[in-house]
C-alpha cells in the first residue's frame, strides 16, 4: 500500500533561521554587507567628529545629516529605476567601488592635513548617492538568489546586519579615531569594502528579465504607476509612515532625559541603545517568522506594537521601564521591517523590484526625519509627554483606519502573494 507523503512542516526555531546562508552567493553578500556596514557606520561617526573638530559647531554637525538625506531621497528613486535597467551585479559592484574610493579620498585628505568642511559635506553627499544606487540593486538581487520561502529569514538576517553595524560601528569608530586619528578610521572603512566588492564580483549576472527594460526603458514614473495599482504594496509603505512619522520621538530624547529622568547625555545614549538592542533581539530571535503566512496581519500587529510601546513610554517616568518599552518598540520595528521587505520582494515582479526598492529607501530615510520634525513641533506646542503618547496613539488609530480601508491587506497570504 502506497502512503501519501505529508507536506513538510516548517521547522520550529527560536533563533534566527540561517538556512539562507546555505546559498554561497547570498552568504558572501551577507558577510560582505555586514563587514562594510560596520565600516560605514564607523566613518559616519568619524566625519561628524571631524566636522565638529573643524567648526566647533553643533549646527555644522547637523548639516552632515542633511547632506546625507537629500541625495538619498532624490537618487533613491532613480537608483531603483537604474537597477531595473542594467545588470544589478555590475551596478552594485561599481557603486561599492565608488564608496570605497570616497573612503580612500577621506583618508588621503586626513593624511595630508586637508581639513575643509565643504570637502566632508561633498563626500557625505556622494556616499549617499552610492548608497542610493547600491541599496535597490542589492535588495532586488535577493529574490533571485533564494526561494520565496527563505525571504523572511534572509530579511531577518539583513536586519541583524544593519542593527549590528549601527551599534558596533560608532563605538569602534570612536575608539579608532582616539587611537589612530581620522585617517585610520577612513582607511579601515576602505578596506572593509573589499568584502562587499568580492561578494558582488562573485555573483552571477543579474540582468533585467524583460528585453525592453534592458534597452533602458525603465522609468521612475512607471514604477509609481505600478505602485498605484498595487494596494497591498502601498500598504507596506503607509504602515511604515504611520509608525515613523507619527510615533518617532528620538528628537525628544535629550529633553526627556533631563525632564523625566534627571539624566544627561548618557541617558540619551541608553535610550537610543535600547531601541537598537530590541531591534537586534528581534532579528536574532526571528526563527518563528518563517512559519507566518499572513504577512499583512503580522505587519499590522507589529506596527501597532510599536505605537502602543511608544504611547506607554510617554506615560512612564521610571528609566528602566522606559528602556524596556523602547526595546519592545525596536523589536516590533524589526518584525515589521522583515515582513514589509518580504512582501515587497515576493509580490513585485522582477522588472519592478528595483524601482519599488527605491521607493522603500525614500520612505525609510524620509519618514523618521519627518517624525523628528513633527515630534519636536508637537512637544514645543504642548509637552514631550503629550507628543510621545499622542504620537503613539495616533499611530495605532491611523493603522486601524488603514486596515479598515484596505481589508485585503490583513488577508495577504505569502503562499499566494498578491500585490
Amino acid at each position: 500500500m502506497t502512503r501519501t507523503a505529508e507536506p513538510t512542516r516548517p521547522k520550529r526555531r527560536i533563533f534566527a533561521d540561517l538556512t539562507p546562508l546555505a546559498s554561497v552567493d547570498y552568504r558572501r553578500l551577507w558577510i560582505g554587507g555586514t563587514i562594510s556596514w560596520v565600516g560605514q557606520a564607523m566613518t559616519a561617526l568619524a566625519i561628524s567628529l571631524q566636522v565638529y573638530d573643524i567648526t566647533r559647531s553643533s549646527f555644522s554637525v547637523g548639516l552632515v545629516g542633511l547632506f546625507s538625506l537629500v541625495p538619498l531621497v532624490v537618487f533613491g528613486l532613480y537608483g531603483g529605476a537604474i537597477a531595473d535597467t542594467v545588470d544589478r551585479r555590475k551596478l552594485g559592484l561599481y557603486s561599492s567601488l565608488g564608496a570605497a574610493a570616497l573612503s580612500i579620498a577621506l583618508a588621503g585628505a586626513a593624511l595630508l592635513d586637508y581639513h575643509r568642511v565643504w570637502f566632508l559635506y561633498a563626500v557625505v553627499a556622494l556616499q549617499s548617492v552610492c548608497g542610493a544606487l547600491t541599496g535597490p540593486a542589492r535588495s532586488a538581487m535577493i529574490p533571485r538568489l533564494l526561494p520565496a520561502e527563505q525571504l523572511p529569514a534572509a530579511n531577518a538576517l539583513n536586519s541583524v546586519t544593519m542593527t549590528f553595524g549601527t551599534m558596533v560601528g560608532p563605538a569602534l569608530g570612536g575608539l579608532i579615531v582616539a587611537l589612530g586619528g581620522y585617517q585610520a578610521a577612513y582607511l579601515i572603512d576602505a578596506v572593509t569594502f573589499s568584502a562587499a566588492l568580492y561578494a558582488m564580483w562573485r555573483l552571477p549576472s543579474m540582468k533585467p528579465d524583460r528585453a525592453d527594460e534592458a534597452r533602458g526603458r525603465a522609468s521612475v514614473v512607471d514604477g509609481l504607476r505600478f505602485l498605484g495599482t498595487r494596494p497591498n504594496i502601498r500598504m507596506t509603505f503607509f504602515t511604515d509612515m504611520a509608525a515613523m512619522v507619527l510615533a518617532h520621538p528620538k528628537a525628544l530624547f535629550p529633553a526627556i532625559a533631563v525632564l523625566w529622568y534627571g539624566g544627561d547625555a548618557k541617558t540619551v545614549g541608553l535610550m537610543v541603545a535600547a531601541i537598537a538592542a530590541g531591534a537586534l533581539l528581534g532579528g536574532l530571535f526571528s526563527g518563528w517568522q518563517g512559519r507566518i503566512r499572513r504577512h499583512g496581519l503580522a505587519i499590522l500587529l507589529s506596527v501597532a506594537g510599536w505605537g502602543a510601546a511608544m504611547a506607554a513610554f510617554g506615560l512612564t517616568r521610571n528609566l528602566w521601564l522606559g528602556l524596556f518599552l523602547l526595546a519592545l518598540a525596536g523589536c516590533a520595528d524589526t518584525v515589521s521591517m522583515v515582513f514589509r521587505s518580504t512582501m515587497l520582494q515576493a509580490a513585485t515582479p522582477d522588472e519592478m523590484r528595483g524601482r519599488l526598492q527605491g521607493v522603500f529607501i525614500v520612505v525609510v530615510a524620509g519618514g523618521p526625519r519627518l517624525g523628528d520634525f513633527l515630534a519636536g513641533t508637537a512637544a514645543d506646542l504642548t509637552s514631550p509627554a503629550v507628543a510621545v503618547t499622542g504620537g503613539g496613539l495616533a499611530c495605532v488609530l491611523v493603522l486601524c483606519l488603514l486596515a479598515l480601508r484596505w481589508r485585503n491587506f490583513a488577508r495577504y497570504d505569502a503562499r499566494s502573494p498578491q500585490a
